[in-house]
Formats: structure tokens, sequence, C-alpha cells
């Protein structure tokens, strides 16, 4: 970044250095998203827990999420625009989404409590996971359990014997994604042609919103030279009246 030689605070930039900035970020970021880490969400109806659990994803780099309840609208705060940055997949039924994954190579698990569950430290990681969490009230469906390859739960050591969806899929996709990286010997595992792909996307909608906002201040410009319509008639009223 180039620098006041006297004062050395960063000089203004111009509109193309800042483009080649947020470029660079968005690049950077796509090269540490993981693909073989996926979150699901059945029926989390509230939009404030859905968000939240978006921003998490986004901010841990977990890549892909798919939403079945219909469609998603974020919640102002709570995601902070996070969905613009995530692979967002939604789905009619729970037997569709985990159908899909599982034709993949996924596997796929249930955010429930039992026995048999994994940690988040013990959960096997040597393939493409993917973790179900479920409503806040009625927790994971049958549908979901029958057609899981098992299930996963945040350990408790407090007197507390639950967590709101939110906060368990906050704690649980973190220590997942780490450990995936661990294994990975990488930051991510995107493919190069997915990840283009995405950065085409944004860049193609980048560029429509620039085209936007220089069209708008054209019209912006052009109100301030024309001159007022209130101006002309006076005039004209003058002078007839002369």
């Amino acid at each position: 970044m180039a620098r006041n030689p006297r004062t050395q605070a960063p000089l203004p930039q111009t509109p193309e250095e800042a483009w080649e900035r947020r470029a660079a970020r968005v690049r950077a970021a796509l090269r540490q998203r993981i693909g073989s880490v996926v979150c699901v969400l059945e029926a989390v109806h509230r939009r404030h827990n859905t968000s939240a659990i978006l921003r998490s994803c986004e901010a841990f780099g977990v890549h892909e999420v798919h939403l079945v309840s219909g469609e998603f609208r974020p919640a102002k705060g709570a995601a902070r625009g996070a969905e613009r940055w995530l692979d967002l997949r939604l789905h009619a039924t729970i037997e569709g989404a985990i159908t899909g994954l599982k034709e993949r190579g996924f596997r796929v698990y249930v955010a429930d409590l039992g026995a048999a569950a994994h940690s988040p430290d013990s959960l096997p990681l040597d393939g493409p996971v993917a973790v179900v969490f479920g409503g806040e009230v009625a927790g994971i469906t049958d549908a979901a359990r029958a057609l899981a390859d098992g299930a996963l739960t945040v350990p408790m050591r407090g007197l507390t014997e639950s967590l709101n969806v939110a906060s368990a899929a906050t704690c649980a996709l973190y220590r997942l994604a780490e450990r995936r990286r661990e294994q990975l010997g990488a930051l991510g595992d995107l493919d190069p042609a997915r990840e283009q792909a995405f950065y085409d996307a944004w860049e193609a909608e980048e560029a429509a919103a620039r085209a936007g906002m220089e069209a708008r201040n054209q019209l912006d410009d052009a109100d301030l030279v024309a001159p007022p319509p209130w101006g002309s008639a006076a005039e004209g009223a003058g002078d007839a009246a002369g």
C-alpha cells in the first residue's frame, strides 16, 4: 500500500487499487475453505439462529451449508452478510438433502444425544462428513436419524444439560474444520474449479453492483447540471408578462 513519505499514513486508494485489494482478500479466503465438512440445518425456524450459524460457518471456512425448510431470509445483524460468501443449498426434505450428500461420498451424522454419539474430537474424519443440526424445539427428526451414519454431541462438563442450536453448531463445526485441516496438512481443500466458479460469480455480482452505482452517479450529476423545472416555468411567465 502506498504511504505518505512524511507521515507514513496510507495514501487514498484509486478504484483500481481498492478492487485489486478486495479481490486478493476474496482469493485468500477461498484458499482456506473446507469443502469436506458440511453443515446441514433441519427446520431451524428462528432466523436469528440460522443466521448465527451461517456467520460461524463463514468465519471457520466451512463453505457449504444445506438448509432444509424452504427459502432462507437472513436475520438483520446476525449473519452480517455471511450468506454471500457461502455455498447455500436449499431442500424441501431432509431425505433429499441426506441422500444427495451420501451420493457424493459424505458420511452424515446428526447432532443428537446418545451413549454411542461421537464428540467433535472423536468423529472419524478420514473422508468428507456432514453434520445435521435439528430445530430449536423438536431437535433431529426420526427421518434424519434413520438415514444418518451416526451421531455427534458436544460434551457437557457443567450443570447445563444442553446448548442452543447455534452454540452447539459453533462448537462442533470449529473443531471439525480445524481437525480436518490438520489431517489435510493444508488450510483448505476446495476443488480449484469450484473455487474459481465461486470467485467468478462474486466478480460478476460486484461488477453489476459497480455498474449500477456508476449509473446512479451519472443520474445525480445530470440532475445537478439541468435547470430546475420550476425555474424555467418562472422565467417563461415573466417574459410573457413583460
